[in-house]
């Protein structure tokens, strides 16, 4: 029930089909009596930072989740970033803090490597390859690198982007051996789609699936549909995989600790989610 006392939650992003945290944070604040709710808010590109800054003057708004095609726009409208926003150069959360001022932080990374981590793979020392090196790619190969991976291959078609991710990471982990310019997924443990390929039929693979080894841990970060073709594909090989929605789950515990609400444990959120397949997903 939303009242004149509801705390407001945007959910910024374009197209607006795709969103889940709504169907996640609502119900667990519905759950636990909490006088929240997070919004959809469908804004194109050219017209968000304009409404970013009319956002933020609503009385009653905590903060945003933010999502494509905002992620890096976002950086230059904060008043402050974590450090990990920083390296990852993109947002995916803000918070409006007590004196006024914003502050953008990042977890996408952190939920897909939490993710990981509890299925059994343990990135540490191993080679892992990042398809898509925009806001979502990017976050995830900066937790990748936090987590102690040795090898990080980076590929995106806009080698501008890869250029950039890889200059973040070398001033952050100058150990780390970094690669650009492939997406050929062989000898790789890790393979990770961070692109949009997959949320609209008929999209092509964003790598050759035949040159995935049985032994590699294949994730995905496309959340239109629990297997993707590209996850598909991937089991088909043997592999074991992590759906998009597994990130997800991952990271609103970071969510709700951000904008104030406690915390709450993955299992928690899938047994309230009102989204198909939540509560199944392992």
């Amino acid at each position: 029930m939303i009242t004149g006392t509801t705390t407001l939650i945007g959910h910024l992003g374009y197209p607006t089909f795709t969103f889940k945290a709504p169907m996640i944070l609502n119900p667990w604040f519905e759950k636990q009596d909490i006088d929240a709710v997070v919004v959809p808010m469908g804004v194109q590109a050219d017209s968000y930072p304009e409404f970013f800054r009319s956002l933020f003057r609503l009385r009653n708004i905590r903060g945003a989740v933010v999502t494509m095609p905002h992620k890096v726009t976002t950086l230059g409208l904060v008043d402050e970033l974590s450090p990990v926003a920083a390296v990852a150069g993109a947002v995916n959360a803000v918070v409006l803090r007590e004196d006024g001022t914003l502050l953008g932080d990042q977890f996408d990374g952190a939920g897909f490597v939490r993710g990981i981590q509890r299925k059994g793979f343990q990135p540490g020392g191993s080679r892992a390859l990042v398809v898509g090196n925009g806001g979502v790619g990017s976050a995830i190969a900066a937790s990748l690198a936090a987590a102690g991976v040795a090898a990080l291959g980076l590929y995106d078609p806009d080698a501008r982007a890869s250029a950039a991710l890889e200059t973040r990471l070398a001033g952050h982990f100058p150990g780390l051996r970094i690669s650009t310019g492939g997406n050929d997924p062989d000898g790789y443990q890790l393979v990770v789609n961070a692109t949009p390929l997959g949320m609209v039929d008929g999209d092509p693979l964003p790598v050759d699936v035949g040159r995935i080894g049985p032994e590699t841990f294949v994730g995905e970060v496309v959340m239109s549909q629990e297997i993707t073709p590209f996850l598909r594909a991937a089991l088909a090989r043997g592999c074991s995989v992590q759906v998009g929605t597994d990130m997800l789950f991952e990271m609103i515990p970071a969510f709700l600790e951000a904008f104030g609400f406690g915390t709450a444990t993955p299992e928690e959120l899938r047994a309230v989610a009102r989204i198909p397949g939540a509560r199944a997903a392992d």
